[in-house]
């Protein structure tokens, strides 16, 4: 099934794609094509660059620095964005915490925090997993007790994307123990400065330093930096939630990669394999399909609703579709998508190749992608979700 645009979206398209090949740096689009390690000064570009064009934060409203796009405009800008391979627009201020903020921040906060997301001065991390509350997120245990003007943070937040890099973070706090877990959970806004917070690690298998684990001992945060009202946290999370998981999904993602997987089969012996070819035939429609559900979710998004069950389907399906993108990629390219060199995945790297084009980053996009099922909710979460929201059961 293909979407049908008018003149006025065929334009727009054109405007993005020339705009794309005269301003995304070939080094960052070679780099993002071959899977290898952004740099946080990489990512800075891209933002910089998307800002100053104003296509930024393309969901928010024309008043606080948004485009004024509709739907089809985002889509389209999205999908151009990936098959150009550029890199993502990283998450957590533009299209997790400015969302929360725009619907539940006060006028002080906005004016504050919204700015400093567009230009780049605030880079931001999320904190809602714990060692203990993944999936089960009602279940954490990182406290903030009121003392004074202040609360004082103890806890735990771990698989912390980016968190290294972060001069903030938006966290998910335990401000009451009475009632349903749901119900004494609050939404505080954290300067990464502060003393007691520390930052560790986590290595990924490709050698990568994506994650981490942040500490908070008696950490003293201003209570004007909780967002909305204590212990309406959850409510606030689940907001989040919904613009999170229709990010995993990944449309665009996609997109781009079965364009690359294809090009990568036809220099294969799987070129001339029917069965084969029938997965990429299965996957290419399940894509095709979902652009329809993601349109939908956005159009919705854009009429100012949060996207409901809706962005779990797009979570399950769109990770669904990816993952099988990635084992596809390993089936076609065979034994030679085995051989793994760590260095090979960073910019400067000239030592020997591994196999055809693309063997270098097959394996580490395979494993590293089957986290995508699981973090934002794990698709059994997100199941429960749809047959509850939607089903009734």
């Amino acid at each position: 099934m293909n979407l049908d645009f008018t003149p006025e979206q065929d334009a727009f398209r054109a405007e993005i794609r020339e705009w794309l090949a005269q301003n995304l740096p070939s080094r960052l689009a070679d780099k993002v094509r071959t899977s290898k390690h952004l740099t946080k000064q990489d990512m800075e570009e891209w933002h910089a660059a998307l800002h100053s064009r104003g296509w930024l934060a393309n969901h928010w409203p024309v008043e606080h620095g948004g485009p004024g796009w509709g739907a089809v405009e985002k889509f389209i800008f999205e999908d151009e964005c990936a098959m150009a391979h550029a890199p993502r627009i990283v998450p957590f201020g533009v299209s997790m915490l400015g969302p929360v903020l725009l619907k539940f921040g006060s006028e002080q906060q906005k004016s504050h925090y919204l700015p400093r997301i567009l230009d780049g001065t605030d880079w931001w991390c999320q904190g809602y997993s714990e060692p203990g509350a993944g999936s089960d997120l009602a279940s954490l245990k990182t406290t903030a007790v009121k003392d004074g003007d202040d609360y004082i943070v103890n806890g735990q937040k771990t698989w912390t994307t980016l968190g290294q890099h972060a001069d903030w973070i938006f966290c998910l706090v335990r401000t009451a123990k009475e009632g349903k877990p749901q119900e004494g959970i609050s939404f505080l806004l954290i300067d990464m400065k502060t003393p007691g917070i520390e930052v560790r690690p986590i290595y990924l298998l490709d050698g990568d330093h994506e994650v981490n684990e942040v500490w908070f001992t008696d950490v003293r945060v201003p209570a004007a930096n909780l967002v909305g009202v204590e212990n309406s946290g959850w409510t606030i999370a689940k907001y989040l939630l919904t613009y999170e998981r229709t990010g995993i999904a990944g449309v665009g993602f996609s997109t781009s990669a079965l364009a690359e997987l294809k090009s990568v089969i036809a220099k294969t012996e799987k070129a001339d394999d029917p069965l084969f070819a029938a997965r990429v035939a299965r996957v290419e429609i399940a894509l095709e399909n979902m652009k329809t559900t993601n349109m939908r979710v956005l159009a919705a998004a854009a009429g100012g609703a949060a996207p409901g069950a809706e962005s779990s389907l797009l979570k399950i399906k769109g990770t669904e579709i990816r993952q099988e993108i990635n084992a596809l990629f390993m089936a076609a390219m065979g034994p030679q998508a085995q051989p793994f060199i760590p260095e090979a995945l960073d910019e400067g790297y000239n030592g020997p190749r591994i196999g055809p084009e693309g063997a270098a980053w097959a394996a580490k996009d395979y494993f590293n992608n089957r986290k995508l099922s699981i973090f934002g909710g794990s698709n059994e979460i997100q199941k429960n979700i749809v047959s509850k929201a939607m089903l009734g059961f």
